[in-house]
């Protein structure tokens, strides 16, 4: 326990312990207020006269804000003798519980991380839950947290609909945003929401993080559809307390930014004063819920000791200052209102306050105790879940036939039943089908609908399944897929369109940060599954440059528990989309189909009009499972080459050319799955290989070539005399210089050659 500091505390000098001034800050002022009336206001009367808060409210809410208060300053004290492992507080945030009291725990919450008030009275909304020693199991990382299973200090509850999370700054907003809109789309489409049909979107976040691009990308996606006048319930809580970490916020600067913003329907709420500030946060709510529209809570708190406790104020900020943040503790005006109010006297408030205390640090004490992860198969378990017979069976059930025949016609317009087709057509009628199989399925991206997508891949979708199924998003890459996973939430099956792959960098994080880090950091609990199309690579003639034919995956080669697919011709992918709808499906996995645009219209391989690159449709009930590569030249060991993409084709043409120079039998193996990639099956292909060759249409540094070689390394094949074709480590420019920097058939022969 922190010991006692008399008042005055003297000379505030550099190293004492803020958490301690602030504790002794409220016993000395409850000590030193006067005594109020004899007795309070019943239950359902007003705590202070006018105020909108009964005095039953303010006593719940004056209790989570100490249980909040409280497991802030067991962490700071348990945190150097190795019991607790987070020290970032709600300290001065503890207003924010008035929100979860005007709200429902069937409303997606969205969190950063002063949230603390907000859970201890979230808690409240189901019998039962135990908000203290929860959150006690979360700061110790035991296993047995029930929100992260130990992975992380997360604010988050399934049952209370409190999604976990570790965001970069504001990288929550986009898909709490997404999530608002899926409320709306699910009811639309008459999908079974999990979570009423009056749900809000609650989003909570700091000042600062309010001037990130991620936030901007949010509030400006709010105010397009509000300018469009499609719903948006998202309740967007900015809890302002003027500084973020050392960098203070221009005093006014949110609510200039904020109150005069279209589409943006603004309130503001005094979070340092419950008697005050709960009409307005009951206020902001209900127009929230009635409108749908997107509304800005502009909250009033403040920041106690410091951003974390390894934050010492007091060697960059003025004393004077931190002075006067502590005088704006919002816990001394709450019990100011308790003891004016009648409602308790200056005793019970300590006592209370004393009692919090000791919950606290018993259940810190009892969850140190609790079993922690010890191996990393612990670790990992909730990361990438793959059930391979139940995915597998997913992709080949087959029992949509009647749909399909009324979306294709007829027989013997099904395309199973039409001639060997290119790449773009069949990914096109894999679309339907999936389509077809999957109502809850979505499609969206930019120019997706009427177009039918810059390459008309997408063409005829929106006629096929309506407006509300396959719609064009802004242009805003990090809001389509914030709006994947919102939609992912609510139960639907999201396949948003990266219109290139160099686009997806910008937003990347959404997949990193936030997509594939829910089932890890939810245990499991929560999942977001989806299957984002990217077309990208090299190779485009006549529409080139860097933009256009990025031949870079490094940013999502070692994204943990993401499934990245890379098809070279038709047939395979198709069946490839559906294995990753079902591994969406089945284990909520997160999935990248990278679409080859130069093999988009690819007909031939060798010669012009020779057609070797069109293939039949596969009919529904196969697939290609996770891992499974394509063999040319089953059982040739003279010379392996391992590729992908449209470096399949230019592997088929170089062993053409091998084979007549030196005579040697060349296998080609198409990956087709990038990542995970497949060690063993790697290693499996090239036992007993004379020579091997790794065709990366990517960059030499980086790039997936390494990942093969490692693997060939690993399985302890690493003296087969080994060659690497590979794209240089540049921008990609314009026109026929494109070529100058990847690779091509010359290059494979050459390698070919000096392996002798």
């Amino acid at each position: 326990m922190f010991a006692r500091v008399p008042n005055p505390i003297p000379a505030r000098m550099k190293g004492l312990n803020r958490a301690e001034i602030c504790d002794t800050n409220f016993i000395d002022h409850v000590k030193g207020l006067g005594q109020g009336p004899d007795s309070g206001p019943q239950d359902a009367a007003p705590v202070l006269p006018g105020s909108a808060l009964d005095a039953k409210g303010f006593r719940e809410l004056f209790e989570s804000q100490l249980i909040s208060r409280h497991l802030d300053l067991m962490a700071r004290v348990l945190r150097v003798q190795n019991k607790v492992f987070y020290t970032i507080g709600s300290s001065g945030h503890e207003g924010n519980a008035m929100v979860a009291r005007a709200t429902r725990h069937t409303d997606p919450a969205f969190l950063h991380y002063r949230s603390g008030g907000f859970m201890a009275e979230r808690f409240r909304k189901l019998p039962g839950m135990d908000p203290v020693m929860d959150s006690a199991l979360s700061f110790a990382a035991s296993k047995d947290d029930p929100a992260s299973g130990g992975r992380h200090k997360v604010w988050g509850s399934k049952p209370l609909w409190v999604l976990p999370q570790t965001s970069t700054i504001a990288s929550h907003l986009p898909k709490a945003l997404g999530t608002a809109m899926a409320i709306e789309a699910g009811k639309r489409l008459g999908s079974a929401l999990p979570i009423p049909d009056d749900s809000i979107a609650i989003c909570s976040f700091g000042d600062a993080s309010a001037n990130h691009a991620t936030a901007q990308t949010a509030f400006n996606a709010a105010a397009w559809s509000s300018f469009q006048k499609l719903p948006a319930p998202v309740l967007f809580v900015c809890e302002d307390n003027g500084i973020g970490i050392s960098v203070k916020t221009p005093e006014g600067w949110i609510g200039e930014s904020f109150r005069h913003r279209p589409g943006l329907d603004y309130f503001q709420a005094d979070g340092l004063d419950l008697a005050n500030g709960y009409a307005d946060v009951q206020r902001a709510v209900d127009h929230c819920r009635r409108t749908r529209r997107p509304t800005f809570l502009h909250l009033r708190t403040t920041r106690l000791m410091g951003h974390a406790g390894t934050d010492f104020e007091i060697e960059w900020r003025a004393l004077e200052e931190l002075c006067a943040v502590e005088a704006g503790d919002p816990l001394l005006r709450s019990a100011q209102i308790a003891i004016a109010s009648g409602l308790m006297d200056k005793e019970e408030v300590l006592a209370l306050y004393e009692h919090t205390r000791k919950r606290c640090f018993e259940a810190a004490e009892a969850a140190d105790q609790r079993p922690r992860l010890k191996s990393l198969q612990e670790v990992v378990t909730p990361l990438a879940p793959y059930t391979p017979d139940k995915v597998h069976a997913e992709a080949n059930r087959a029992d949509y036939s009647e749909r399909r025949l009324q979306v294709f016609g007829s027989e013997a317009a099904l395309p199973e039943s039409q001639p060997p087709r290119h790449l773009a057509i069949q990914i096109n009628q894999a679309l339907h089908d999936l389509f077809c199989k999957y109502p809850e399925t979505l499609l969206f991206g930019e120019d997706v609908a009427q177009k039918g997508g810059v390459y008309t891949v997408t063409k005829g979708l929106q006629k096929a399944f309506g407006p509300r199924r396959v719609f064009n998003t802004l242009l805003d890459e990090t809001m389509i897929l914030g709006m994947a996973q919102g939609f992912a939430n609510m139960g639907l099956l999201p396949l948003p369109e990266i219109q290139y792959l160099a686009y997806l960098h910008n937003a990347v994080d959404q997949v990193r940060g936030e997509a594939c880090s829910l089932q890890f950091f939810s245990n499991d609990q929560y999942r977001n599954p989806m299957l984002i199309r990217i077309a990208g690579l090299g190779y485009q003639k006549g529409f080139g440059g860097h933009f256009h034919n990025d031949n870079s995956i490094t940013a999502i080669r070692d994204i943990p528990g993401l499934v990245v697919g890379c098809p070279s011709r038709g047939d395979d992918a198709a069946a490839m989309l559906r294995t990753l709808a079902a591994l969406a499906k089945v284990d909520g996995r997160v999935c990248i189909f990278l679409e080859p645009i130069a093999l988009y219209m690819t007909k031939d391989l060798h010669e012009a009009g020779d057609g070797q690159w069109l293939f039949p449709y596969p009919a529904p009930g196969q697939s290609i499972a996770l891992g499974e590569g394509r063999v040319y030249g089953e059982g040739n060991d003279d010379l392996v080459i391992f590729s992908y993409g449209n470096g399949v084709p230019m592997s088929l043409r170089a062993a053409r050319s091998i084979e007549q120079a030196h005579g040697w039998k060349v296998r080609v193996i198409d990956l087709r799955w990038l990542v995970p990639l497949n060690d063993a099956w790697i290693a499996e292909q090239a036992r007993g290989a004379k020579r091997i060759i790794v065709v990366d249409e990517g960059r030499h540094s980086a790039g997936v070539g390494e990942g093969v070689i490692t693997a060939l390394v690993e399985a302890g094949l690493g003296n087969v005399p080994l060659r690497r074709v590979t794209g240089a480590d540049t921008y990609t420019p314009l026109a026929g210089a494109a070529l100058l920097v990847l690779p091509g058939d010359a290059d494979v022969v050459a390698a070919a050659a000096e392996l002798g």
